[in-house]
């Protein structure tokens, strides 16, 4: 049961926020990921998510844990 609400769970970017905090231009953070702008355009919208390799540079890129660059989506009643 726990496995299959795990596959279901929704998650949200935040990744746009940590690039806004860090001061840091898109095209700087996209050419030390090795993706395009449209990749992380995509990234910072949510509508893709970065390989576990890329999670973990953009964390020490932004200085901050793997798990701050996404959250929960709560449910909208």
């Amino acid at each position: 049961m726990m496995k299959m609400e795990l596959m279901n769970m929704e998650l949200e970017s935040r990744i746009g926020e940590w690039l806004e905090k860090s001061g840091y231009r898109k095209d700087y953070v996209a050419k030390k990921l090795g993706v395009g702008m449209r990749q992380l355009n995509k990234y910072i919208r949510g509508e893709s998510f970065p390989s576990v390799p890329r999670l973990f540079m953009l964390a020490e890129l932004f200085n901050c844990q793997t798990d701050d660059l996404y959250r929960k989506k709560t449910p909208t009643p």
